[in-house]
């Protein structure tokens, strides 16, 4: 080696590695920035509500969560919310199908009325459907401080979940595949059933378990037509108020946890299932 090769400078890095470089450093300060906001506004708080829920020890949280009116609230809350999510799975995309396929007077109306229930604040919800459904309903039907007037509320406020997720499938399906089935003699019900059902499930599942997740955490629309009864038509959100308003804080966070693993389990759900439309497509 030369000393003039010795002493020459080192030739400077690449376009493509300092491209690079830029790219690294952007990503980890997007991403830094993301874990931060992220643990600030949802994993400290609920990781402190879990922490919290177990500050007297695990058998107290076992006996919060099993006091009768407590297990009353969960499972009225559980439940109702499972079968409200199934409703929408069939009619949410029913729907879909009807925004998207078919064309009748006020349809760009219905698909805007569509998304009301995420714009109206959901105490507005329930003073609106106490008043249609209430005792002095002008329907003539009162379902007001019944189960059947809390399940109503939580079919109001999880009806777009369905709709909107279902409804983007549908618009860029490709209706060529469903031409050619009917070429080849499908009947409409077979060509829905192989062709066109297939690639919609995903979707309707992935909206199905978000409704879910919304109607098991359901306050504002269910607190006036509810009545807040016990052990009758109060959902595990205003049981966990009144425990907060008792000074109850342990037994308030106990149930939140509960209700925050089964959304936990659903969300988990929805992820798979998202992977598996993913494969699939």
């Amino acid at each position: 080696m030369t000393a003039e090769t010795a002493t020459r400078p080192a030739p400077p890095p690449r376009a493509g590695a300092r491209r690079r470089a830029r790219i690294s450093g952007g990503t980890a300060l997007g991403l830094g920035s993301a874990v931060l906001y992220l643990s600030l506004i949802v994993l400290i708080p609920l990781a402190l509500v879990v922490w919290r829920s177990t500050d007297e020890g695990l058998g107290y949280f076992w006996r919060a969560v099993t006091t009768p009116d407590a297990w009353a609230a969960l499972t009225l809350t559980i439940g109702a919310s499972a079968i409200v999510a199934l409703i929408n799975l069939v009619l949410g995309t029913i729907i879909a199908w009807v925004l998207v396929r078919d064309r009748f007077p006020g349809k760009a109306i219905v698909d805007t009325l569509i998304d009301l229930p995420f714009a109206l604040p959901t105490i507005v919800a329930g003073l609106v459907l106490l008043a249609l459904y209430g005792p002095e309903s002008p329907l003539g039907v009162n379902l007001a401080y019944s189960r059947a007037g809390v399940g109503l509320a939580l079919l109001f406020v999880t009806l777009p979940f369905v709709v909107r997720t279902v409804q983007p499938v549908l618009i860029e399906l490709d209706k060529d595949m469903e031409q050619a089935a009917a070429s080849l003699g499908a009947s409409p019900f077979q060509t829905f059933r192989r062709i066109i059902l297939p690639n919609l499930v995903p979707a309707m599942l992935s909206g199905t378990a978000l409704a879910f997740t919304r109607a098991i955490s359901e306050f504002g629309s269910t607190v006036l037509i509810s009545g807040n009864l016990p052990f009758k038509t109060q959902v595990a959100a205003v049981n966990i108020f009144s425990q907060i308003e008792g000074d109850n804080t342990t037994g308030a966070a106990a149930i939140s946890t509960v209700l925050l693993i089964v959304a936990l389990v659903a969300l988990v759900s929805l992820d798979l299932l998202q992977r598996w439309g993913s494969r699939r497509g």
